[in-house]
């Protein structure tokens, strides 16, 4: 059985805009926009080839063409984004970011740009055969500080066994140690694909929407990229980049 971690190790593309730097740059001191994000979660950010690839670095590169910055990548653990958004360090967080009312107390948000849902991932033949299946004398597995975690945090209590990313909880379930896995849907059909006997609920756990997070103090960034985005979404852009990873269902 495969795991998609082999795949998804943060390493940095050697050159062009979407390279990672050593220490981030903010678009104040040059210009550049500086994106966080972590890059263990395709099909919206990943590394292949040595490069990083997915929905949001593709929608982070033309916000920044719109704009007339080079893009500068920072592929960093989920849960330091927000904090590193807050004091400055990065510019924007892109990392399949789902706005929260936690969230909001720290950063703002810009409006969405795609439409996600959770799923739950199980072994092939589990006693889990739907979301009301799931009990909390469970063990479940997900991606620490993400939206995932925050709803089975909820739901479920201790029984949420965290991970610092999805590849991670993923590979746990192949290995038993956790009873399933709580992940945004394109990330759960990436690792179900590369890895062997695991499959999707039919039912979705939650519904959500994506957004883009920047720093309280930087209206004007917010404002700009609102209008980067509301061009973006109006000439196709968008719709262009999402269809590239995620195909219409027939």
């Amino acid at each position: 059985m495969l795991c998609m971690s082999a795949l998804l190790v943060g390493c940095g593309s050697s050159g062009g805009a979407t390279s990672k730097v050593e220490g981030a740059v903010t678009s104040d001191e040059a210009a550049t926009l500086v994106m966080a994000t972590n890059a263990t979660f395709p099909p919206y950010e990943y590394v292949e080839n040595n490069e990083y690839e997915g929905i949001d670095i593709e929608i982070a590169q033309a916000i920044a063409d719109e704009l007339g910055l080079e893009l500068v990548i920072e592929d960093v653990e989920f849960g330091s984004i927000i904090a590193g958004v807050e004091s400055g360090k990065f510019d924007m967080g892109m990392a399949g970011m789902t706005v929260t009312e936690e969230r909001l107390q720290s950063v703002n948000f810009s409006d969405s740009y795609a439409t996600a849902v959770q799923s739950v991932i199980v072994p092939e033949g589990s006693v889990i055969a739907s979301i009301d299946d799931i009990t909390a004398d469970m063990k479940i597995g997900v991606q620490q500080d993400t939206t995932g975690d925050i709803y089975a945090s909820d739901d479920y209590g201790e029984a949420v066994v965290r991970y610092k990313n999805g590849a991670d909880a993923v590979q746990a379930l192949v290995t038993g140690k956790v009873d399933c896995v709580i992940i945004d849907n394109e990330p759960a059909k990436a690792y179900v694909a590369a890895n062997e006997g695991l499959v999707i609920l039919d039912s979705a756990y939650a519904e959500e929407e994506y957004a883009i997070c920047i720093a309280k103090d930087n209206e004007e960034l917010l404002a700009d990229i609102n209008g980067a985005l509301a061009k973006l979404k109006e000439d196709g852009t968008i719709d262009t980049i999402v269809s590239k990873y995620i195909p219409a269902e027939d």
